[in-house]
C-alpha cells in the first residue's frame, strides 16, 4: 500500500507536466478565434481595398488558417509520449507555435487596420522591418511544427497506429520542409519580382472563388496551400489506412507522401510557368 502511494502521484505529476504545452496552444487558438469576430465585422463595414479585393480578406484568411494549425497541433501532439512532452525542448516548440502564430496575426490585422498592406510592404522604415520580423515569425512557427513531427516519430506513445503516427510525424515534418520552401520563394521575390503573381495581372481581383488564387497566371500561392494543408492530410490519411488496410499502413502513408510531394511540385512548376491553377 505505501509503494503505490508513492508511486501514483508521480505518475499523475508526469502526465500533468506532460500537458502543460496544451494551455499555449490553447489560448493562441482561442485569440485567433476572437480576433475574428472584428474582422468579419470589419469585412463586412470597412470598403477599402488593397489589390482590388477587401482589406480584411488577408487577415480573415491568416485567421483561417492559424486556427486550423493550432487546432492541428492540439490533435498530433497528445501522440508524443507523456515524459517527452514533459521535456523542455517540446514545450519550448508548442510555445513558439503559439506566440508567433498570435503575432503574425497582431501585425496583419494591425496593418488592415490602418489601410496598410501587410506583405512585401517596404514604404516605411517601420513596415520594412516589421516585415522582416513577421517572416523570422513565420519561420519559426513552421520549424516549432517540424520539431513536434520529430518528437511524434521518434517518441511516440505505444499505443498509437502505425498508420497514424507516421502520417502525423511526416506530415508536420515533410508539409513544414516544403511550406518554408513554397514561403522562400513567395517572398523573395526571386520569381517575377515581388509578391504571389507570376504573369498575368496583378491584381486579386477575380481570383478563385474562396481561395482568391490568379485566373490570369500563376500564382505561387498554389503550391504553398497544398504544402502547408500536407499537415492535416497526411494524418487523415494515416488513420484512414489504420482503420481500412492496418497491414498496409506504411506502404499507403509512402505513396500519400508521394502524392503530396508530387501535387506541390507540379503545382509549384505551374504556378512559375505563369498557368493558372484553374
Amino acid at each position: 500500500m505505501t509503494s503505490l502511494s508513492m508511486i501514483q502521484p508521480r505518475a499523475v505529476s508526469a502526465n500533468a507536466d506532460g500537458d502543460r504545452y496544451r494551455r499555449a496552444l490553447v489560448l493562441a487558438l482561442g485569440f485567433q478565434l476572437a480576433l475574428a469576430v472584428p474582422s468579419l465585422l470589419a469585412f463586412g463595414l470597412d470598403d477599402r481595398l488593397i489589390n482590388g479585393v477587401s482589406i480584411w480578406i488577408k487577415p480573415l484568411k491568416f485567421h483561417a488558417s492559424l486556427v486550423m494549425l493550432m487546432a492541428t497541433l492540439l490533435w498530433l501532439a497528445p501522440i508524443v509520449m507523456a515524459s517527452a512532452r514533459a521535456g523542455v525542448f517540446f514545450r519550448l516548440a508548442a510555445f513558439m507555435a503559439a506566440l508567433t502564430s498570435v503575432g503574425e496575426i497582431l501585425y496583419i490585422s494591425l496593418q488592415a487596420a490602418r489601410g496598410r498592406a501587410s506583405h512585401f510592404n517596404d514604404e516605411t522604415a517601420f513596415e520594412t522591418a516589421a516585415y522582416s520580423v513577421m517572416g523570422a515569425g513565420a519561420a519559426l512557427l513552421v520549424l516549432s511544427c517540424l520539431v513536434i513531427g520529430v518528437y511524434i516519430l521518434r517518441r511516440p506513445r505505444p499505443d498509437i497506429g502505425t498508420g497514424f503516427r507516421i502520417g502525423a510525424g511526416w506530415g508536420l515534418v515533410i508539409g513544414s520542409l516544403l511550406t518554408l520552401v513554397t514561403a522562400f520563394a513567395l517572398g523573395s521575390g526571386q520569381i517575377d519580382g515581388p509578391g504571389h503573381w507570376v504573369g498575368g495581372i496583378s491584381s486579386d481581383v477575380g481570383g478563385l472563388f474562396l481561395f482568391g488564387w490568379s485566373r490570369s497566371g500563376g500564382d505561387l500561392r498554389v503550391p504553398h496551400f497544398f504544402a502547408t494543408h500536407i499537415m492535416q492530410a497526411l494524418p487523415l490519411a494515416g488513420l484512414a489506412a489504420d482503420r481500412l488496410a492496418p497491414r498496409h499502413a506504411g506502404t499507403v502513408i509512402t505513396l500519400a507522401i508521394a502524392a503530396g510531394i508530387a501535387v506541390v511540385a507540379a503545382t509549384f512548376v505551374q504556378a512559375v510557368q505563369g498557368v493558372p491553377f484553374i
